[in-house]
């Protein structure tokens, strides 16, 4: 963790949902709070769905970023405005529109009840270098 997961609509152009991915992981590198061998960006298409009033040009972004405890909630806003901030950039064309709907929701992982098995972590830290707890938590 941190991990953000992006549900979206199939109006959005993958080209589109690519540099929303993007934008978010370069915002979430630049942060400052996230180990990088913690950080996954994941798209998925919800190929049903119906958005507000129904109409078929309706689209959406809902983004969700889960993370471990441990972090206040001042750091937390600073890190969800700058990567909100990244998907406003991106979809800034669709926000313009009357059809479209951006949404990101942080949520806390309770650490008692998260289990996490990777060596990601050990490649990208520096030889030797021990894991901080705030790493082996992510």
């Amino acid at each position: 963790m941190p991990h953000l997961s992006i549900e979206y609509s199939p109006g959005l152009a993958p080209e589109v949902v690519e540099r929303l991915c993007r934008a978010a992981h370069g915002a979430m590198t630049t942060a400052g709070i996230f180990p990088l061998a913690g950080i996954r960006v994941r798209a998925h298409r919800a190929d049903v769905c119906i958005v507000a009033d129904g109409l078929v040009e309706n689209d959406f972004a809902a983004m969700t970023l889960s993370v471990g405890a441990g972090r206040t909630t001042d750091v937390l806003k600073a890190a969800g405005d700058r990567i909100f901030a990244a998907a406003q950039e991106v979809l800034s064309e669709r926000l313009a529109e009357p059809h479209f709907a951006l949404s990101l929701d942080i949520r806390v992982s309770d650490p008692t009840l998260s289990w996490k098995d990777t060596p990601i972590h050990a490649r990208l830290s520096p030889q030797g270098d021990e894991p901080t707890p705030e790493q082996k938590e992510d």
